[in-house]
């Protein structure tokens, strides 16, 4: 396909993620469904991320351009979006392919005055210019449309990390994420890992967070050998924290509270020995996640130290009446503030009552899971979004309710963040460059 085709499936893509669709996985399933090439797959991801990345910036340039109140059909909106963020962003395609794509596509799809509309609309941006965003008087406005975040999110981080720090994030947050693997070292080592993949062609580097973790570079880590052979997962280094904190031992029983799709899962089973007794119950809600989880396991060959069940974290007590635990994860539901790189869409999808509603569920799942923790056992909370709400917050009111837990200092592999003046450890996306996650370890009481 050309390049003009990967605009067209940028629309399209937009178009279903406006309507529920994840924008990761339209964009893996609008790319195995085509045969594009190299250079054109690059264009269509960068345009789809591109455009949602951008999208409040966007929608208030073309608003200028557009009757007061005019609604717009959501795929013609799309078109101009993408037009619009191409001569925005993109320095590399003149104008000229860019209102010819996007007329061409209104004229396909469209009657003739969505076309003229569509014609209008980008000659008079091309000739006009957009709006000087620096000229928004409302400084909280002007922050939210420069960097495209809800007011309410900008509102919230900065009243917690202050507005220097909250820039800096949301100056991050719209970059490409890292690709990153994380080593299985049930089956390999990280030094015999990283040689093959040189091999192989890619360009790998240490991760600076995790222990287990590689970043790699020049094609997708799919596509490896040691992949397919289950030698590694794709895993960001964030999120390989919550389970270095949990300091496994080969012989630990040890539960996966809230554990699809299986990342933290097998991670732990790596950690375990199954000749010494170590096992990890890994719970979900869903049948088909728990499936998910399964074969997960099954590809990292730790399926032999892996007991997936579907169950409501809240319930443990019903079914592991007379059964404790050495340690305990919940990597919880939460709002996902902290993978807004991966999936841009989440800027737009939460509301400060959904974050509140979580916190809720986070709570009633730490109540729970905790009466199933050994004396001296240690319990590993972990989310990955950024909000105290379901952070430091949830921390705080669990210790508050449960005087037989007490905070401890998470500890990790790599001691991230080693001058940190908190047990908890928080990562925020322009810290490493990573996804923004939080971790708090907590001990029952001996």
């Amino acid at each position: 396909m050309t390049i003009d085709n990967a605009r067209s499936l940028a629309v399209e893509s937009l178009t279903r993620v406006a309507n529920g669709a994840y924008s990761n996985l339209q964009l893996d399933k609008t790319i195995a469904h085509s045969d594009l090439n190299d250079a054109d797959r690059r264009l269509l991801t960068n345009l789809v991320y591109g455009t949602i990345q951008h999208r409040l910036t966007l929608d208030y340039y073309l608003r200028s351009f557009v009757k007061p109140g005019e609604k717009l059909e959501p795929w013609v909106e799309n078109v101009l979006l993408v037009a619009l963020y191409q001569m925005l962003y993109l320095d590399r395609i003149p104008n000229r392919a860019i209102f010819n794509e996007a007329i061409q596509y209104a004229k396909d799809h469209g009657h003739e005055g969505i076309r003229r509309f569509v014609t209008g609309v980008l000659h008079a941006i091309d000739r006009e210019g957009v709006p000087d965003v620096a000229k928004i008087s409302d400084p909280l406005k002007r922050l939210s449309v420069t960097y495209s975040m809800p007011e309410w999110l900008v509102t919230r981080l900065s009243d917690q990390l202050g507005e220097d720090k909250t820039v800096s994030i949301l100056e991050t947050i719209n970059q490409p994420a890292a690709q990153s693997v994380r080593v299985n070292t049930a089956v390999t080592t990280k030094t015999e890992a990283k040689a093959e993949l040189e091999i192989a062609g890619f360009s790998v580097e240490e991760s600076q967070v995790a222990g287990a973790g590689l970043r790699l570079d020049g094609q997708p880590a799919s596509r490896s050998e040691l992949f397919n052979q289950g030698q590694m997962t794709i895993q960001d280094e964030s999120a390989m924290l919550p389970v270095e904190a949990l300091q496994i031992q080969p012989g630990d029983q040890v539960l996966d509270a809230c554990a699809a799709p299986g990342g933290k899962t097998t991670q732990i089973a790596a950690a375990l020995d199954p000749n010494q007794g170590g096992q990890v119950t890994a719970l979900d809600l869903h049948d088909k996640k728990v499936k998910l989880i399964a074969r997960n396991a099954a590809r990292l060959q730790v399926a032999d130290r892996v007991n997936a069940m579907a169950l409501d974290a809240r319930k443990v007590d019903q079914k592991f009446a007379n059964q404790t635990f050495d340690k305990i994860l919940v990597d919880a539901p939460c709002s996902g503030i902290g993978l807004i790189r991966r999936k841009p869409e989440i800027r737009y999808d939460k509301t400060p009552e959904d974050s509140q509603h979580l916190q809720t569920i986070q709570l009633a799942i730490l109540d729970a899971v905790s009466r199933k923790l050994k004396r001296n056992g240690l319990l590993v909370y972990s989310t990955c979004t950024i909000l105290d709400t379901e952070n430091a917050d949830v921390v705080a009111q669990f210790l508050a309710t449960h005087d037989n837990f007490e905070s401890v200092r998470v500890t990790t592999t790599k001691n991230v963040k080693a001058d940190r003046d908190t047990d908890t450890l928080a990562i925020y996306p322009d810290d490493f460059d990573t996804d923004g996650f939080f971790v708090s370890a907590l001990r029952r009481k001996n």
